[in-house]
């Protein structure tokens, strides 16, 4: 097959998950609702159907014996996904019907604002700026360079506190909610869909690079991860068009913290090794800054009590999108 038909199906693999992740999706939001969850804990529930693209890419290429290409995936989608998910959200929220917008929005537009609630810092972001570390420490010194089974365990675990703090913070009144059974059977299509999108993105991404004779762990950097953003990016501009703003913003740490976590298990139970340390420790380092900056501007960038992104906050996030494509591009890959 030719590149251009494998970039096709790497795109319509890309697609078929995601559609499996949505009817996933789906059930979870029910669930919050019944259950009594706070939006931002919402969040992390809903991200571990966000992220199952990405965890079925991780299995599929682990099973193929292409780990790299899920190791590229995994922490290239954490670097690029924050700054597009705010920028996707600040532009969608800018021009929101009246009846759509939540209270103040007007002023929050004459403010440069993308007004977010707190609770997103404290909830999701701190607890995912622990699990990057926690990468760090399992990965980065010398003797314990590369992925170990040990390594996906701890890593696994770390999701399961990180998961159920967020729940269980902020509960609010449940509400009786009606269960249809075509969702039901929707959800169960969206498993055999991210199954069988995730093996076609890895089979896809194994020709595009041997045919453009990269690296799979750039493959995964620049090919993979860009592809399963763009997914994202529409979920995100849609739930923001529709007033959700918080969810719109929020729903990329739970999201990403469980790429982190969970999809690391199935590249650790094979041992992937870290052949390019230079370009792994600056990928990994662009993963931490990108959610320190994440949490600092919800935190500090407030106006008049009100916090979330200022519009040169939004500009920066997408600044440093560009220094880490520019680095990792020309600096690393033609030095290392």
């Amino acid at each position: 097959m030719s590149t251009w038909i494998w970039a096709l199906v790497l795109l319509a693999a890309v697609w078929l998950a995601n559609w499996g992740a949505e009817h996933l999706a789906t059930p979870l939001k029910k669930l919050r609702k019944q259950w009594g969850f706070s939006v931002a804990a919402g969040g992390a529930l809903v991200g571990i159907a966000s992220a199952s693209p990405e965890i079925g890419v991780n299995i599929a290429s682990a099973v193929r014996g292409v780990g790299d290409i899920g190791l590229g995936t995994m922490l290239g989608s954490n670097v690029i996904a924050i700054p597009l998910m705010v920028i996707t959200a600040y532009i969608a929220t800018r021009n929101l019907k009246k009846k759509k917008a939540e209270k103040n929005h007007g002023q929050h537009i004459k403010e440069q604002l993308l007004k977010v609630d707190p609770t997103a810092v404290t909830v999701q972001a701190i607890p995912y700026l622990v699990i990057v570390a926690v990468v760090a420490i399992l990965t980065v010194p010398k003797q314990w360079r590369g992925l170990q089974p040990v390594d996906g365990w701890i890593m696994l675990g770390l999701y399961v506190i990180f998961l159920t703090q967020a729940l269980l913070r902020g509960r609010k009144e449940k509400e009786k909610i009606e269960w249809k059974k075509k969702e039901i059977w929707l959800a169960v299509a969206g498993v055999a869909a991210l199954g069988l999108g995730a093996f076609f993105t890895v089979r896809a991404t194994e020709n595009l690079v041997a045919a453009f004779g990269i690296s799979k762990v750039v493959g995964g950097l620049f090919i993979t991860a860009p592809m399963a953003a763009l997914p994202e990016i529409f979920a995100t501009w849609s739930v923001a068009k529709s007033g959700q703003i918080t969810s719109a913003v929020t729903s990329v740490i739970g999201d990403h913290a469980a790429t982190l976590a969970v999809a690391f298990l199935p590249l650790a139970l094979v041992t992937v090794p870290v052949e390019n340390f230079p370009l792994f420790i600056t990928v990994l380092s662009f993963v931490g800054l990108v959610a320190i900056l994440y949490a600092a501007f919800i935190h500090w960038g407030s106006s008049e009590g009100e916090h979330g992104f200022k519009r040169w906050q939004v500009y920066t996030l997408g600044a440093v999108l560009f220094v880490y494509v520019a680095v990792v591009l020309f600096w690393v890959l033609n030095y290392f």
